[in-house]
């Protein structure tokens, strides 16, 4: 229990970008272990990082590989589980092994590879698909804590959680984050910074702050929000990405339809709102003169009633960059 009331002390939230208390997932595990004693315990640790723009994962695990190991093995050793996964794309699987297998010998930690695409960064597609099973978000409650992997009670972290998890248990923690930086800036790349910096301080601290009209779209090239040049005083939170548009250079609409076009291949059909929704957006913005109202009317129809958080941040990135900017 002690490091759990390190995470508690530390305030330690989910890096993934949901920002759930870490400390309180797991103690929701612990808690269905004593229920379902007979049941075994996993711990998942989610490398899958599969919104554009996003790179903490790949650099963490390249350069504090020891880190990352030391978490899961932590998050293992406290919950009483019974085997470690660490779930990652495939086409990084091979560098990754290798530079994490020294950390992993002796401990029942296992590679599994995500072919499962980008909703696999949802915690129950992502065990949906390590059983087998079709890629589609589940129905909760129940929660992974308490019916996961196979049924069992199942803690599901992502990289960067595990990293602050072995530096809280060596007292060396900081509140800070990894920030990942890119689109049209002169030193783009991943930085650890202080946790509660805006927008404004990060870019300026990266050296990253543009010297001509800009936006910016943080939490992720496709589901991330719009922020303009006199709004970037606002908190970085979320997935801790920003990525900076050259506002008189950037196509809005080109912009708009990779943003469809991403959504559109990623979408598992599941929900009649995301998938007929995302249908007719894409359909609308390749026409020549799109209908904005029923655009507008059908991202908010995907916002209230779409199954999963992916029918529902399509409309963040699209509204804010119509609201603030507008298209034409």
């Amino acid at each position: 229990m002690k490091i759990i009331n390190q995470l508690q002390t530390a305030k330690l939230t989910g890096r993934g970008g949901a920002e759930f208390p870490v400390a309180t997932k797991w103690l929701s595990v612990m808690e269905n272990k004593v229920k379902n004693f007979k049941q075994p315990v996993y711990i998942v640790c989610n490398a899958t990082e599969g919104e554009p723009g996003i790179e903490k994962d790949k650099y963490i695990l390249r350069y504090h590989p020891k880190e990352v190991v030391g978490g899961i093995k932590i998050a293992m050793d406290t919950l009483g589980a019974d085997k470690g996964y660490i779930f990652i794309k495939r086409k990084y699987l091979n560098s990754v092994k290798q530079r994490l297998s020294p950390f992993i010998r002796g401990a029942a930690i296992h590679f599994f590879p995500d072919d499962g695409g980008y909703l696999c960064g949802e915690e129950t597609t992502l065990l949906q698909y390590m059983e087998g099973k079709r890629a589609e978000p589940r129905v909760k409650p129940p929660y992974p804590t308490e019916s996961g992997f196979n049924g069992c009670p199942t803690l599901v972290n992502n990289v960067e959680t595990f990293y602050y998890i072995y530096k809280i248990s060596k007292k060396d923690y900081h509140d800070t984050r990894f920030y990942s930086i890119h689109g049209d800036v002169k030193n783009p790349g991943v930085f650890e910074l202080p946790i509660n910096w805006t927008i404004g301080e990060v870019l300026a601290k990266t050296k990253n702050a543009p010297g001509f009209e800009f936006f910016v779209q943080v939490g992720g090239g496709a589901a991330g929000d719009i922020f303009l040049s006199d709004e970037i005083d606002a908190p970085l939170k979320g997935a801790g990405s920003v990525i900076v548009y050259n506002l008189k250079r950037t196509n809005l609409r080109k912009l708009m339809n990779r943003w469809i076009d991403f959504f559109f291949q990623e979408t598992c059909g599941k929900c009649a709102p995301c998938r007929e929704g995302l249908y007719r957006l894409r359909e609308e913005l390749r026409s020549e003169e799109p209908n904005w109202l029923m655009l507008r009317a059908i991202l908010e129809t995907m916002r209230d009633s779409s199954f999963c958080p992916l029918g529902k941040s399509v409309y963040a990135p699209f509204f804010s960059l119509m609201a603030k900017i507008g298209v034409k």
